[in-house]
Parts: structure tokens; C-alpha cells; sequence
């Protein structure tokens, strides 16, 4: 039996930290009520128009510089802070505890629109050789990206090259070893959908600090004639077009394994991942990440109950839909860590929404655009070249439920309660009798951990939903950009995406942020397949239909080794979306 006690305390000026005090039969006693989150640094990019302005986040050991991407003007901006620069005592909170303040100026702006067209979707560095590297996709959908390349060994970078990469490139890193970049390009369809590039992995060679001319392609054609195959693993397929596979894949994130050998790809909307071999440029595998069983997990399905209600659903399943991903090693086995976000495919045909010929945009999108474009929303006046989900309530528009789903619909609420809950209309469609007999949601409100070949070794089940309706009560499931709680229940409910992991006093913790709630859960990951929760840390205000502050909508994260951090603590730097903020946490043990 595991025993779990709550414990919250506050922390540096006011700030929030939970953690649980977790006891097994064998009276071992996870430390968690040993580990402290202070926050240190707070820079907000973009004070008059935060939102989008810090996405992704890097860090050079040897200047003690973070790097964070700046997406919120019209150029592709990377801004460089000194950590140096932030004095912790600078840094005030509000009545409710929440710190709004900041310490860390902008201490120079690279404009990457000067030296390369596009616009900035993410950033890496290398401290083998002092380079920035910058994924730049093109402002059309049928250009190929770029990766522009900056020599960071000054205090002002100075411009390398750039190297053309594949469509949409939307994340980029460098092995740890500095020879080679990794990019994800994901190529996605133009908002009508008449043009799907392919999806691919592009490699980048260094060779003595020096990137290549160009780049190594990796697509998936091998895949186009497996469609059957891939499915029966779990991986989803969603277009209106008949795509191929390989154009139906669309490379979201990169993790490269510890030795450098093997690079995992996250295929967010296809509920799947690839596996690289590193030495030889092949695609060794794609697989499918499985479905969700949540008869054997507790989550809330409505937001439209006023209440935390979280139940157990047969034939609902959650599919892991993973944004960022990580890569570990324990005993010579690698394995991938995931934060299960969710992702629906949705495209809208900018030509033929709204206006002031409303009707014959209607019209248009209805019957006479020829992709089929088939679906207008009257209250936005949207025009969707595409729009996977649906609300179960909505699924009789495309096929009845079956005499089960049916039952737990009217059981559970009706269109106010089950009824709800978002999910895709591929899925769950019995081609014989022409009936849903399962559901599918959006990603599952967890993280995992996956062997190298696919196999689920640990899911964090419904701890996310569960722990946050202890600590916020009915501020649970809200939203990034609004204080109202339970509004995301309907559709991924705290919707973990921002993940790192790091190294702390012999130990390996997995840090995931929930994009809506906007705080930090901390697990003990040092034991793949008995991964144990530690801690919970937020800085945002939360009181009802009250302005919010603080950070929210963590993105991208990046973990510091004590051994890399001017502070000589373990340092977790936040980039967060919405705020426009990057926030740096300091992490201490007590080792009394």
C-alpha cells in the first residue's frame, strides 16, 4: 500500500509549493517534502504585448546567458538574458502570494529576420562549440525552413549561415556531443488543405565548430503502403484528402538518447513517435503510442457541471498525443519520457471565413471549394478546411452511438456532462454496423515513460486532475487566459506540455508544465517503471474573475546541472506563452 499526505508550505515571497510525503510498505519515504523551489529570475519579453512573446528557452553554461524566443512582434527576435543580472531580492509578491515583478533585463535582442526570412519557432545551443542554432519556417507553406546559425562565443552573437532544412521546421537540437543538429519539420497543410507537405527530419553535420552546407532529409515514404499496419499499433490517422503517410506525419519534437545514438521524434497528432539511428541517418521505426484505458483512471469531462467530478468512463480512452518529449538512460536502456499533451487537427480557410459576404462564404465552403471543405461555424464565421473533433454530444451529426456509449451518455449528465467531452470523430467508428462504440479524447492529462521499442513502462494515470483539485479546489482545470475554474475539463483538462529532466543529487526528476493551470509537477523518474510523484510548484493568481498574474502557459522549459548554474543549485528555466515571461526556479535539497 502507498500512503500519500499532502504537504504545502510557502516558499520565496509568498509562492506556492506542494508536495506529497509518499510512504511504501517498505517505510522508504520519498524525500519530497526535502525539495525547495525559490524563484529567482523573472524577465516578462514584451510588456505591452506579452502573449507568444517567450516560447522556447536555452541555456549557455559557459556565459550563464538564456537564450528565449521572441515570436510576439513582426521580426523573429531571440532575446539573450543574464542570470548574473537578477538579484532574487528584487523580486516582490502581490496579496495572493503571486510574483508579477521582474529582475531580468534584455540584455541584447538578436533580430534573426536580418539574416534569414521566417519566423523564429525555436532555438538550441551548444556549448561544444559556442553556436545558437534558430528554426526559421518560411511564411509559405510549400518553402522549406531554414536553421540559421550564430557564433555565440561573445557577449553579441554574430551570424554563421543558414542551412535549408524541410517544411515548417519546429524544433531543432543538437546532439550532446555537438556534431550534429536535429530538427523536427512538420510540415502542415495550408489552411485550406490543398497543399500537405511532407513531414521530415532534417540532420545537420558540425564538423570543428563548423555547420554543413546542408542538410541530411529523412522522410517516411518507406511507410505510405503500412497505413494498416501502423494503424493497428495505435497510430492515427485524421486528413480529408487521403494523404499519404508520410504526408500525414508531422514531426512536433526531437529527444536525442544519451550516448548520441538514437534520436526520438514525437508525432503529436498521430499519437505516435519515430525512432533515428543517429550514425546512419534511417529511420529505424515508427510505432504507435497505444490508447488510454480511462475505466482504470478517474478524470473530469465537463465544464459545464460546476463541480469537480472526476469518474471512471468504459469505452473512453485517451490518446497520449505527446508535445514534449525526453530521453533518458538507466542501466545501458533508453527510454523516452513524454509530456501527454493532446492535438487536434483543425484548419480554417482564412479566404472564406467571415467578411461581409458572410452567406456566400457559406455557401463556398459548404458545396463549392474544391478540397471539399465542408464544416462553417455561424457564430464565428469560420470556415474549417478541416476539423477533426467533436463533442460526443455532436457525434450524431457524422454516426450514432451505440447502445452502450449511449446509455453512459444519458447516465452521465447528457449533453451537459459526458456530452461535454471533445474528441475525435476518425476514431471509435464501427464500419459494419455504423455506430461509435468507443470514444477517443485528446491526449491524457499525464506523462509517460516508453521503452525505446514503444512499450508504456509508466503513466502518471490521473494524479495531474486529481492532485490539482486537492491543491486549487474549484480553481481546478482552468484555463491560461482566464480565472474561471473547470473550463477545461471538456477538452484536455490541465494539458501537461513543457518537460524536462535533470539530474539532482544522484536522482533523475522529470519536471512537466500543465499549459493551462500553468504549474509545475515533479516526479522521481531515477526508477522507470515506479516513477514517484514529489512535488508541485505554481506562480499564478488564481482568484476567480480576477485579473491573472504570474506566469502562464509554460512552453518550453530547460533544466540547469548545479554544476552549470552561477548559483550552484539546480536551476529549471520556464519560458511561459501567455505572460510572455521566463522564469527561473532554483532547486535545493535539505540534505540535514
Amino acid at each position: 500500500m502507498i500512503k500519500r499526505t499532502l504537504l504545502c508550505a510557502a516558499v520565496l515571497a509568498g509562492l506556492s509549493a506542494c508536495s506529497l510525503e509518499i510512504t511504501t510498505d517498505d517505510n522508504e519515504t520519498h524525500p519530497a517534502k526535502d525539495m525547495q523551489f525559490d524563484l529567482v529570475a523573472r524577465a516578462v519579453l514584451n510588456v505591452q504585448s506579452p502573449e507568444g512573446a517567450a516560447e522556447i528557452v536555452a541555456y549557455q553554461k559557459s556565459s550563464g546567458y538564456i537564450y528565449a524566443v521572441n515570436s510576439s512582434g513582426d521580426t523573429a527576435t531571440v532575446e539573450i538574458l543574464d542570470l548574473a543580472d537578477a538579484n532574487p531580492a528584487a523580486l516582490t509578491a502581490d496579496s495572493e502570494g503571486v510574483v508579477d515583478t521582474t529582475n531580468l533585463p534584455i540584455m541584447y535582442t538578436l533580430d534573426v529576420s536580418a539574416d534569414v526570412a521566417g519566423d523564429a519557432n525555436s532555438i538550441a545551443v551548444d556549448d561544444n562549440n559556442e553556436i545558437l542554432a534558430v528554426a526559421m519556417a518560411a511564411k509559405s507553406t510549400d518553402e522549406r525552413g531554414f536553421i540559421a546559425f550564430y557564433d555565440i562565443s561573445t557577449s553579441v552573437p554574430s551570424f554563421i549561415k543558414s542551412v535549408q532544412v524541410g517544411f515548417l521546421p519546429d524544433m531543432v537540437t543538437f546532439n550532446h556531443a555537438g556534431t550534429q543538429v536535429i530538427v523536427a519539420n512538420e510540415g502542415e497543410p495550408s489552411g485550406d488543405y490543398v497543399i500537405d507537405p511532407e513531414g521530415s527530419v532534417s540532420i545537420i553535420e558540425i564538423q570543428a565548430g563548423v555547420p554543413a552546407d546542408s542538410a541530411t532529409e529523412i522522410k517516411f515514404d518507406a511507410f505510405n503502403s503500412l497505413t494498416a499496419q501502423l494503424v493497428a499499433q495505435g497510430v492515427k490517422f485524421a486528413n480529408p484528402n487521403g494523404a499519404t503517410v508520410a504526408q500525414d506525419l508531422e514531426p512536433e519534437y526531437v529527444a536525442v538518447s544519451e550516448d548520441d545514438s538514437l534520436a526520438f521524434v514525437s508525432l503529436q497528432e498521430n499519437n505516435a513517435a519515430a525512432v533515428i539511428d543517429l550514425s546512419s541517418k534511417t529511420l529505424l521505426n515508427v510505432f504507435g503510442l497505444g490508447f488510454k484505458n480511462w475505466s482504470m483512471y478517474k478524470l473530469d469531462v465537463s465544464d459545464k457541471d460546476d463541480a469537480i467530478n472526476l469518474q471512471s468512463y468504459n469505452n473512453l480512452y485517451g490518446m497520449y498525443q505527446p508535445d514534449t518529449i525526453a530521453s533518458y538512460t538507466v542501466d545501458g536502456k533508453h527510454y523516452l519520457v513524454t509530456a501527454n499533451e493532446g492535438d487536434a487537427r483543425e484548419y480554417i480557410d482564412d479566404a472564406l471565413s467571415g467578411g461581409s459576404v458572410e452567406d456566400e462564404n457559406k455557401d463556398a465552403c459548404l458545396t463549392a471549394h474544391p478540397n471539399g471543405l465542408y464544416d462553417f461555424d455561424d457564430g464565428e464565421e469560420i470556415c474549417f478546411s478541416y476539423l477533426e473533433e467533436s463533442r460526443v454530444k455532436d457525434l450524431e451529426d457524422f454516426a450514432p452511438l451505440n447502445a452502450e456509449l449511449e446509455a453512459m451518455y444519458d447516465n452521465n449528465g447528457g449533453s451537459d456532462g459526458l456530452g461535454r467531452l471533445i474528441v475525435t470523430k476518425e476514431l471509435g467508428l464501427n464500419n459494419i454496423s455504423n455506430e461509435y462504440e468507443a470514444l477517443y479524447s485528446y491526449g491524457a492529462r499525464s506523462f509517460s515513460i516508453f521503452s525505446q521499442s514503444g512499450e508504456l513502462v509508466f503513466d502518471s494515470g490521473d494524479d495531474f486532475e486529481r492532485l490539482t483539485a486537492e491543491i486549487h479546489g474549484a480553481a481546478f482545470n482552468n484555463n491560461e487566459d482566464e480565472n474561471e475554474g473547470d473550463t477545461r475539463s471538456d477538452a484536455k483538462g490541465p494539458e501537461p506540455e513543457a518537460l524536462a529532466i535533470g539530474d539532482i543529487d544522484g536522482r533523475t526528476y522529470a519536471f512537466i508544465g500543465l499549459e493551462r493551470m500553468g504549474g509545475i509537477f515533479v516526479y522521481d523518474i531515477s526508477k522507470p517503471y515506479n516513477a514517484q510523484y514529489v512535488n508541485y510548484f505554481y506562480n499564478r493568481g488564481l482568484i476567480e474573475g480576477a485579473d491573472i498574474t504570474g506566469d502562464l502557459a509554460p512552453e518550453g522549459m530547460k533544466f540547469i546541472h548545479a554544476d552549470d548554474s552561477p548559483t550552484g543549485e539546480a536551476l529549471l528555466v520556464i519560458g511561459n506563452e501567455i505572460s510572455g515571461s521566463v522564469a527561473v526556479w532554483q532547486i535545493s535539497l535539505n540534505k540535514d
